[in-house]
């Protein structure tokens, strides 16, 4: 059984490798057939028809320039989802269109009559002036002499194979089975130089990856601005509307009682006893207020506990699995913990959950929170909604965050923030 279990191990991974082998090999040779096409198209034409080599380099030099790029995104794509290396695009973005007093639209480059027109203008002005063209371009042309020529010997092996093995006479049948052999061999090992090519060619240069992070922690510091001035405003609005309001109705009522004492007794003794449900009112609200702003129970004994008190004041049946002993700075605990607290309240008033799980783990770089419950599914971090602010908040400490939430559930979000944990 062991050697069995050996063998559909080795078959996987022969059938996976020759998988992407194909894909990779797909990829790359794309624009090196459009180079064939270019050739045949000029032979079949003749040198004696003045086209011959006009409509060949058209062809090109055009169909290079329009397939640099959505190679390279392909190539992106395939690296980031076998190996999880994630490559930046690097590419400039287009700025805000923007309409003028005299009716005309600025792109940033010119004016524009219509909106459409300023939008297209500045799309082809920013693709074309954008310097990672040149950086596609020049993958573009390497890839299929690298990476590319590495990943066609399985599918040639193979075949190579069923020609040989097809065919009639021995030495055919010999040439099959080496074909099969450096098939089955290289398959498994020939789709990985994609991975070391990729990232030396299509990493963003120093400069564009500079402009990139200044331009995350610009968004990053007005995201944090405003957060930080709603918070204040809604700090202020529950001040006002609530606990003030009702410290004032207190001193309004104890004055009241005062000036009753001598002539109503038992009025001003009314009186006082509402005056103290009002103080027992307003001291709950101070204290829900104090709750929002920073929990006592996470200032005091931690995120675990604090997560672990939450679950216990939702109606919903949570379920907390948390590292012993997690403790984190104070900043990085409190993004966590309001971040648990907003995926729960979620769970609770959006998703009909029943029952919830929170996850609390360290990794080789920092804190791991999970929210999984079983509700209808669908979220999304749309843009002005609540998941949308989370991932902007915790991108402050270069967090990010996971949504996955099909259809009818279960919804499983994963919060990873790097730190240092004690």
């Amino acid at each position: 059984m062991r050697q069995l279990s050996k063998w559909r191990a080795f078959g996987a991974r022969v059938g996976t490798g020759f998988v992407r082998a194909c894909a990779v090999a797909v990829v790359s040779m794309l624009v090196p057939s459009v180079w064939a096409a270019a050739v045949v198209l000029g032979i079949r034409w003749g040198a004696s028809n003045p086209w011959s080599w006009l409509a060949p380099l058209v062809l090109v030099c055009g169909g290079t320039l329009a397939l640099a790029r959505p190679v390279c995104r392909a190539v992106r794509h395939l690296v980031a989802r076998w190996t999880g290396t994630e490559l930046p695009a690097g590419y400039r973005q287009a700025g805000p269109v923007t309409r003028m007093s005299t009716g005309y639209w600025w792109n940033g480059f010119g004016y524009e009559r219509t909106r459409r027109d300023a939008l297209m203008d500045q799309k082809w002005r920013v693709r074309w002036a954008d310097p990672a063209n040149r950086r596609d371009l020049r993958f573009t042309l390497l890839v299929p002499f690298t990476a590319g020529l590495v990943a066609c010997v399985p599918p040639a092996g193979a075949a190579a194979a069923v020609v040989g093995l097809g065919a009639a006479g021995a030495g055919a049948r010999v040439v099959g089975a080496l074909g099969l052999v450096v098939a089955v061999a290289a398959a498994p090992y020939a789709w990985r130089p994609l991975e070391p090519v990729a990232v030396r060619l299509l990493r963003p240069s120093p400069a564009r990856a500079l402009a990139d992070r200044v331009a995350e922690l610009t968004a990053q510091r007005a995201d944090t601005t405003v957060a930080q001035a709603a918070e204040i405003r809604r700090i202020e609005r529950d001040l006002h509307d609530g606990a003030q309001a009702r410290l004032v109705g207190l001193g309004l009522s104890l004055a009241t009682a005062e000036k009753l004492m001598a002539t109503d007794p038992e009025q001003a003794r009314a009186l006082m006893r509402e005056a103290r449900a009002g103080a027992a009112a307003s001291l709950a609200e101070l204290r829900e207020l104090v709750r929002g702003i920073s929990p006592p129970v996470l200032t005091e004994r931690g995120l675990v506990d604090a997560v672990r008190a939450l679950a216990l004041d939702v109606p919903l049946d949570v379920t907390v699995t948390a590292d012993d002993g997690l403790r984190l700075d104070p900043p990085v605990e409190a993004a966590v913990y309001f971040g648990v607290a907003e995926l729960v309240t979620n769970a609770v008033r959006h998703a009909a959950a029943s029952r919830a799980r929170v996850t609390l783990t360290r990794d080789g770089t920092g804190v791991v929170a999970e929210v999984e419950d079983d509700g209808r599914g669908g979220a999304g971090a749309r843009d002005g909604g609540g998941l949308a602010g989370l991932r902007r908040r915790l991108a402050v400490f270069d967090g990010a965050l996971e949504i996955s939430s099909p259809a009818g559930g279960p919804t499983r979000v994963r919060m990873a923030v790097p730190c240092e944990s004690s």
